[in-house]
């Protein structure tokens, strides 16, 4: 994918983004026929990372490190950043609703507190992949 300018990365992210989510939804619906719910999840899961972690690091963020030991320390922080963003989703996602509902200042849906983990998560996997994980020496 060829993609110029001042926002090529920031493009390229959100577009590596949508597929990853694409590719993570097909492979789910695909094996829930033969493995049950929690087993296709988590194969998807993984599917789904693995891509994120290839595009981000070859397209997105351009890294170059071509050893073994950098590149198992980028996949482990990739990883563990997913990880805590994944955390911070699954947490911050009832705070919300709970906050939503117990003050009415605030009348925070589902779909509203999904939205905005959603987004949280985005803009935090692109900033700790583009100043840790892939960070330029």
């Amino acid at each position: 994918m060829v993609i110029q300018g001042k926002y090529r990365e920031q493009v390229l992210y959100l577009v590596f983004g949508l597929t990853t989510t694409l590719i993570n939804w097909v492979i789910y619906i695909i094996l829930i026929n033969f493995l049950g719910l929690t087993i296709s999840n988590a194969i998807a899961w993984i599917v789904a990372i693995a891509f994120a972690f290839h595009v981000n690091k070859l397209y997105v963020f351009r890294s170059l490190y071509d050893s073994v030991k950098k590149t198992v320390k980028e996949i482990l922080m990739f990883l563990s950043a997913r990880i805590i963003t994944g955390m911070i989703e699954l947490f911050g996602f009832p705070l919300l609703i709970f906050i939503g509902v117990n003050q009415s200042v605030f009348g925070i849906d589902g779909a509203v507190a999904k939205a905005i983990v959603t987004v949280i998560g985005i803009i935090l996997n692109y900033v700790f992949s583009k100043f840790i994980i892939f960070k330029k020496s």
